[in-house]
């Protein structure tokens, strides 16, 4: 029976898969049959190594032959018919005409007892190929990986940078980044940026454990262990941009794509209940500062070239506590821009400027320790984007591309009408906003003079908040506190039912249906003509009352919230790439 049974498809036709034992096969119509495509390819007999288990030497065990295995398999990935093969006895062999003639390539240095842990065949080259060599069976603890450009003619090894007791199990190629190489030890993953000739650490958060394989599935580095499951590394796009030295850069961001990250219902899991992250919703920007800086901004536009969103290390951050039926364990940290020197990941929401001011509402459907706002802006168009990075004055920006979560069904006119009514109600909300700050400051200080004044000033006080409500009382207007058009603070009730209708569109990734439609075009008519309304009252009648109050050496009746802070951080925060456990 085997205990290693490698089987891999080409990455030139998936429909050719390679199995092997001691020899290889092939099958292209899903196994219903296989071809035999070459000999025995391991060692025939072997020494035992006197220094380890020399002591069975003279044992009828020494005598046995034909006790390796094929231990991996290396299609190549520019042509079908070069294939690489390692053995578990310490062989290296290719094939160039589909193994119909095999070629003993073992460099000078593998003995019988070495493994051939991982042959990686060259992305960019067919006479490329790394070897990862497990030497443990031979007390030896020290790393070994080998190189070769000319088809297995010469080998190098290359392990400048990773210390003596790390075993490699495991070498692979960046198929983005030519000469980007990640390793796995019996303790760590180590990364080169120079084809081998030197490693460093990539461990992070990952603890100490052996390292079997890894695989890297778009931008994304996955890791199998013994002992420890499987471990992602999400996004190494700045990984494949580094260079030896940089001074202050923004790092082009991988494609972001437009999902709902939050599907569950009602309540969290139990703190107590096994469980891991999912990768961080949105866009991730990564920058590097070389050193501490002052002043650091980002600023996204859309295809239009509109700004989107703009952060600064210098946005207050909301508090989190307990608000309502939702304790703060549930809510998710907001982020902060750092302006500290290192390398951070920043993440975007993929939604417009929040609304300012307007107390967060949290969905029932909650992440412990992750569950964001429900939003108050529009979910930003798939297409191409622009982030611009600003430190101390100087600038660089790089773009990027949304894309649709490939599940959703709705057509590009289906969500851009979506998104066109949705901007409609978002940017009529935003003045109503204003207007409620502007006639909420007014009532109240109209109602602090009443107190004091006489009986005719009094009645000029209450003849302009009969005004305001008038214009308050439009289309769904309201008086908070209640009472006459004198009593209780003003406010536009027609901005309750665009909030009502803007979540009605937002909610699904589909077209809008006819009612929503109607009730959304209702809304921006009525919203429109009740903000000309009091943008006429606060140009005719406002300075009037003004100079009323000077007139009668009333306390000055000032406008407020001429206009407001749209930044507003809501995103979550990541300061370094870490490994999550799926």
């Amino acid at each position: 029976m085997l205990r290693t049974e490698p089987i891999i498809f080409s990455p030139v036709d998936n429909k050719t898969l390679f199995f092997a034992g001691n020899t290889m096969w092939k099958t292209i119509d899903g196994g219903n049959n296989w071809t035999q495509v070459s000999p025995d390819l391991t060692r025939k007999t072997w020494d035992i190594p006197a220094a380890q288990v020399g002591k069975y030497k003279d044992q009828a065990q020494k005598q046995v032959s034909d006790r390796g295995v094929i231990y991996t398999i290396a299609p190549s990935f520019q042509d079908i018919d070069r294939i690489w093969a390692g053995t578990d006895d310490g062989l290296i062999h290719i094939t160039t005409d589909g193994g119909k003639n095999w070629k003993d390539i073992t460099p000078p240095m593998l003995q019988p007892w070495m493994k051939v842990s991982i042959i990686d065949a060259g992305h960019y080259d067919k006479d490329t190929a790394y070897a990862a060599i497990n030497t443990l069976r031979l007390d030896d603890n020290r790393p070994h990986i080998l190189r070769t450009h000319d088809g297995g003619k010469t080998w190098t090894e290359i392990v400048n940078g990773i210390p003596g007791g790390q075993t490699i199990n495991v070498v692979r190629e960046d198929p983005v980044r030519k000469g980007l190489l990640y390793a796995g030890s019996e303790r760590q993953v180590y990364v080169s940026f120079d084809d081998g000739d030197n490693w460093q650490s990539l461990r992070v958060n990952m603890p100490a454990t052996s390292i079997r394989d890894l695989i890297i599935k778009g931008d994304d580095l996955c890791v199998a262990t013994h002992g420890r499951g499987f471990w992602i590394l999400d996004n190494v796009t700045p990984i494949r941009q580094l260079a030896a030295s940089r001074d202050t850069h923004l790092f082009e961001p991988q494609t972001a794509w437009r999902m709902r990250f939050n599907l569950n219902s009602d309540t969290p899991l139990p703190p107590d209940e096994a469980y891991q992250e999912n990768p961080p919703d949105g866009a991730a920007i990564d920058y590097y500062l070389a050193s501490n800086a002052r002043s650091v901004e980002l600023e996204i536009k859309d295809p239009t070239g509109r700004v989107v969103r703009t952060y600064r290390n210098t946005d207050s951050l909301p508090e989190i506590k307990d608000i309502g039926n939702w304790p703060a364990y549930w809510l998710r940290r907001p982020q902060a821009l750092s302006n500290s020197a290192g390398a951070h990941r920043f993440f975007w929401d993929m939604h417009y400027t929040p609304i300012p001011g307007v107390p967060p509402e949290y969905p029932i459907a909650a992440n412990f320790m992750n569950t964001a706002p429900v939003p108050t802006a529009p979910w930003a168009q798939p297409g191409r984007y622009k982030v611009t990075l600003r430190v101390d004055g100087k600038e660089s920006s790089q773009s990027f591309e949304i894309r649709m979560d490939p599940r959703v069904r709705a057509t590009e006119n289906e969500l851009k009408e979506q998104f066109d009514l949705s901007m409609s109600l978002y940017e009529l909300r935003m003045r109503f906003e204003v207007a409620n700050r502007q006639i909420g400051g007014l009532s109240t200080q109209l109602q602090a003079a009443k107190k004091t004044a006489n009986a005719a000033t009094a009645a000029q006080i209450d003849a302009f908040l009969a005004k305001l409500a008038d214009v308050a009382s439009g289309p769904g207007g309201r008086r908070r506190g209640g009472g006459a058009a004198a009593s209780g603070q003003l406010s536009f009730g027609i901005n309750d039912r665009i909030a009502q209708i803007f979540g009605t569109l937002q909610e699904a990734d589909v077209a809008p249906t006819s009612v929503t439609e109607a009730a959304a075009h209702d809304l921006i008519k009525q919203g429109g003509d009740t903000i000309a309304a009091w943008d006429s009252l606060l140009k005719n009648d406002l300075p009037q009352m003004q100079n009323f109050f000077k007139q009668n050496n009333l306390p000055e009746l000032k406008l407020v919230a001429k206009e407001m802070n749209h930044r507003f951080p809501v995103d979550k925060d990541e300061n370094e790439e870490t490994w999550t456990k799926p």
